[in-house]
């Protein structure tokens, strides 16, 4: 028995030797490794394309002239040469909403004057509500007028004090000391900007002023002419006559059709303005000013 043992020894080490090595692995424990960590797989921006604002891509048009690049306009003659000529100016860089004022003032001029024919609406002229009306559209209906009534309230103000302390002045000096005092109580409105936290008395142009002013020198002037009472029956109908044609600036339609189509609109306010001129009955306001004495007849 002591001599089988040797054999039996290397029997069972040859066999363990002629094991496959998989099936080791199997039995024998795998050593526990640490976890290698996983790699984070970073993913690389998609570069943005620039925009060029040289082609007439949908980014780049504004409304006014994302309408111009839709509208498929004919041959320029003889029916659309000022279509091609707004386009012309419009890639040239012309603003869009400049030619789209130009082209609406005649509509405005025209109901001014049917106001003032036809309705009996006075006001200061004609060309000075319609600047106003361009006033409001740039500072807004409650800057705007805001700013006119400090411009009048300072205008009459000053000439109620010169006329009070007897001080007689030239008509040309009384008005630039009456110009004086307004640009100090605009200058006061415009120094309230930040206390009034109102983004749209801060961005006042210097042109909307001017043209405020001018219309206090209308005022004073018929102030000094005539009386109070007229100079204000006036500006408020200024008033009138320029938030009504502020409206019809500010109306998209109106805006798109003179855009789009600038020959009709031009021909046909001027065939108006002729066929107004033409109209010489009663006013509106006065038939209802002799309203008894119609009836009576």
């Amino acid at each position: 028995m002591r001599k089988l043992t040797p054999v039996l020894f290397l029997v069972v080490l040859s066999l363990f030797l002629a094991v496959p090595g998989s099936i080791v692995a199997k039995t024998l424990p795998s050593p526990t490794a640490s976890p290698s960590p996983t790699p984070v797989a970073t993913i690389a921006p998609t570069p943005v394309p620039a925009i060029d604002f040289t082609q007439k891509t949908e980014e780049n048009l504004g409304p006014l002239e994302k309408l111009l690049h839709d509208q498929k306009v004919g041959a320029i003659w003889p029916g659309n040469p000022i279509k091609y000529a707004i386009r012309g100016a419009v890639n040239s860089g012309v603003p869009a909403n400049t030619i789209v004022l130009l082209l609406l003032l005649p509509i405005v001029a025209f109901v001014i004057a049917f106001a003032r024919n036809v309705v009996g609406i006075r006001g200061f002229g004609i060309f000075l509500p319609a600047a106003l009306s361009v006033v409001l559209v740039a500072t807004g209906p409650v800057v705007g007028i805001g700013l006119f009534l400090v411009i009048v309230t300072v205008s009459t103000l000053v000439r109620f004090i010169l006329r009070k302390l007897k001080v007689k002045l030239q008509y040309l000096p009384r008005m630039a000391f009456i110009l004086w005092a307004v640009v100090l109580g605009v200058l006061g409105v415009l120094f309230l900007a930040p206390v009034l936290r109102y983004s749209s008395l801060s961005n006042v142009s210097i042109f909307a002023v001017l043209i405020l002013i001018l219309l206090a020198e209308d005022f004073t002037r018929v102030q000094l002419g005539k009386s109070i009472r007229t100079a204000f029956s006036l500006t408020a109908e200024t008033l009138i006559l320029s938030l009504v044609s502020y409206l019809f600036l500010t109306l998209k339609p109106l805006q798109d059709y003179v855009l789009l189509n600038p020959e009709i609109s031009l021909l046909s306010v001027g065939v108006l303005d002729i066929l107004l001129a033409k109209y010489s009955g009663l006013r509106l306001m006065e038939f209802y000013r002799f309203r008894k004495l119609i009836n009576n007849s």
